[in-house]
């Protein structure tokens, strides 16, 4: 099996960047991204149990793996939740998939967004992962309109090994996410 484009990439230019960048001693300091967690939270499965199967659906064709289903922990009486009840699908994707999975979300789905003009390069958590909501699921070639009940929107979460977010948006840039360029001000 051949080995994904942009992993290829991160071992013959982007590491040898970031050694450059920031002074790293050893090829193994050097920041990586270790997983994808795609997210879609379902409020209305609770009332409706078939929108968790189209959703699993949607979340499968497009990662190529199958989702999780999460349940819910305890009971919230305001919200008519019981523990137990299906609230959301997620998937973790790991190694060659999770790098094939990137290069789809930055090449293809990203370019299909409306008005597009990059993501936000202030959305990591402090310890070098990147979080990124999605609105809709139909800048994914693999969703179909017509067999899709409704527009759903999704978080994608990338785990880096940084331990610093700078760090982390270098990396990620240089693997081609396309940041929002910064005003000077």
């Amino acid at each position: 099996m051949n080995q994904p484009r942009l992993k290829e990439m991160y071992k013959k230019s982007v590491i040898a960047e970031m050694q450059k960048e920031f002074s790293y001693k050893n090829i193994h300091e050097v920041p990586k991204m270790e997983k994808i967690v795609v997210n879609i939270g379902l409020g209305e499965a609770k009332e409706n149990i078939k929108v968790l199967d189209i959703a699993a659906a949607e979340v499968a064709a497009i990662t190529g793996q199958k989702p999780l289903i999460c349940r819910a922990k305890q009971s919230i009486s305001n919200f008519k939740l019981r523990e137990g009840m299906p609230i959301g699908v997620k998937v973790t994707l790991r190694g060659a998939v999770m790098y094939e999975f990137f290069d789809r979300l930055i090449n293809v789905a990203m370019p299909r967004i409306r008005d597009f003009r990059g993501v936000e390069p202030n959305s990591f958590d402090g310890k070098g992962n990147f979080n990124l909501g999605l609105k809709e699921q139909y800048i994914f070639p693999e969703v179909s309109v017509e067999k899709s009940d409704k527009t759903r929107g999704m978080n994608i979460t990338i785990v880096t090994s940084a331990a610093k977010d700078d760090h982390a948006r270098k990396l990620l840039g240089l693997m081609g996410m396309p940041f929002k360029k910064r005003d000077n001000k």
